[in-house]
């Protein structure tokens, strides 16, 4: 696996981490350690991956750290390990966007299985992520009449409409819609569209 790609595993229980870490190694993952939510906050590697981390911790909850790592724009997946007592503080958790949470004690299977599932998401979640900067940019480089007619086309708005909207001829708009297909490399409309919906806000 590629080494900017690392399980990044949260625990005050010197045990428990590197229990953890050794598991990780021995499936041929890369993990890095860390004693405390805090710890890992103040690292913030700039590296993908996901988290694994206890859900009770002193200084910073696990909770408290998923919520803080969204408030930061962080998108790595994170899996929580909670105790039997802990269930409804994970499923909080996962309300706030956690991948998966696993009982104590649980099967090195199930870890593995949940941490593979969450390196996944974090590699589909970076790949939307690169597509919509790509959009982005090549949207930023567009003339301000080519982006009138990008938004009335992504509005469904034919090219007579368009026309009488903005007060040029069709053919005009024909021209600036060939423009737009071209910077912003899109083989179709609708190719176009599903580029445009992807980079727009949620």
């Amino acid at each position: 696996m590629s080494s900017n790609v690392q399980v990044h595993v949260i625990d005050d229980d010197d045990a428990m981490r590197d229990s953890l870490c050794f598991l990780f190694e021995t499936s041929g993952l890369v993990a890095q350690a860390y004693p405390s939510a805090v710890a890992f906050i103040e690292a913030m590697p700039h590296v993908g991956g996901c988290i694994v981390t206890d859900i009770r911790m002193p200084e910073m909850t696990g909770l408290e750290l998923v919520r803080m790592l969204r408030v930061m724009g962080s998108t790595l997946p994170v899996v929580v390990m909670t105790g039997h007592g802990d269930v409804p503080l994970a499923v909080e958790a996962m309300k706030a966007g956690v991948i998966d949470f696993l009982e104590k004690p649980f099967r090195e299977e199930t870890m593995i299985s949940a941490v593979m599932s969450a390196l996944k998401s974090g590699e589909e979640t970076a790949r939307r992520d690169a597509m919509r900067d790509g959009v982005l940019a090549r949207r930023d480089q567009l003339a301000p009449r080519e982006r009138q007619v990008l938004d009335a086309l992504v509005d469904g708005k034919a090219n007579k409409v368009i026309a009488h909207e903005m007060g040029i001829s069709a053919r005009t708009v024909e021209i600036y819609r060939a423009n737009v297909m071209t910077k912003m490399q899109a083989a179709s409309l609708s190719e176009l569209v599903r580029m445009v919906l992807l980079a727009s806000p949620q």
